[in-house]
């Protein structure tokens, strides 16, 4: 009986904390499910997509690999480059996610974006079971996501507009966490580099193959400007 209050009391704490990702995953599913719907993919895709991968930018970029040719070294390197960040999400949560049972391996597989800012930044109330909220916020965000998907894979089809174009729903957010981090800055110096690099990379190389070289210059920037970037 204790445990079952302390696994509803972290339950309650957690939801109100993810309501935002809600509303943005719920969307967001959406546009997923209905973009696998349009390319030819009945909604156990975008389901078990969302539900295994759960990396909305590489579920976006899924859609295209699966339907071009057979490419799994590229698609390995896209992947590793478009989910770098994670590492260091993962670095930075060795310390919170050191929490007994098998919760803490779902924490690991789990973690995105939201869920780690969440987790990271939230000040979890007193009497509250640490594990378990952290739990719970990435098992709703999870949910919130793969039920996005899975709604837009089932009833795609019976939407009666034209879905063409509705993968921009993924650069578009990624826009809005770039201009978002912008007026964040004290200055605006890795914005400026990243911007750069991915121009003079997307001329040279053409096309997607600009991606990883790009990446790989970005990444290695704060090494060899080390100290520039929080002036």
């Amino acid at each position: 009986m204790q445990k079952q209050n302390k696994i509803k009391s972290a339950f309650f704490a957690a939801f109100p904390n993810t309501i935002p990702i809600l509303a943005g995953f719920l969307f967001l599913g959406i546009a997923y499910g209905i973009y696998m719907n349009r390319s030819g993919f009945n909604f156990l895709y975008p389901m078990f997509m969302s539900f295994i991968i759960f990396a909305g930018s590489v579920e976006f970029a899924t859609v295209s690999w699966l339907l071009g040719s057979f490419d799994p070294i590229n698609i390995f390197f896209l992947t590793l480059m478009i989910n770098a960040r994670h590492l260091f999400y993962g670095l930075s949560m060795l310390e919170k996610y050191n929490i007994p049972g098998l919760k803490k391996y779902y924490l690991i597989y789990g973690m995105c974006d939201e869920s780690f800012s969440i987790n990271a930044t939230v000040t979890i109330p007193e009497g509250v079971d640490k594990g378990w909220f952290m739990f719970f916020v990435t098992l709703l965000n999870q949910f919130y996501w793969v039920a996005g998907a899975t709604l837009g894979g089932i009833f795609g089809s019976f939407i009666p507009f034209d879905a063409k174009g509705i993968e921009f729903v993924m650069t578009a957010l990624f826009v809005v966490i770039f201009l978002e981090n912008w007026l964040k800055e004290k200055n605006h110096i890795a914005s400026i580099i990243g911007l750069t690099v991915s121009f003079i990379c997307l001329i040279i190389f053409k096309g997607t193959n600009f991606i990883i070289p790009s990446m790989l210059i970005i990444l290695a920037a704060p090494t060899l400007l080390r100290g520039r970037f929080g002036q």
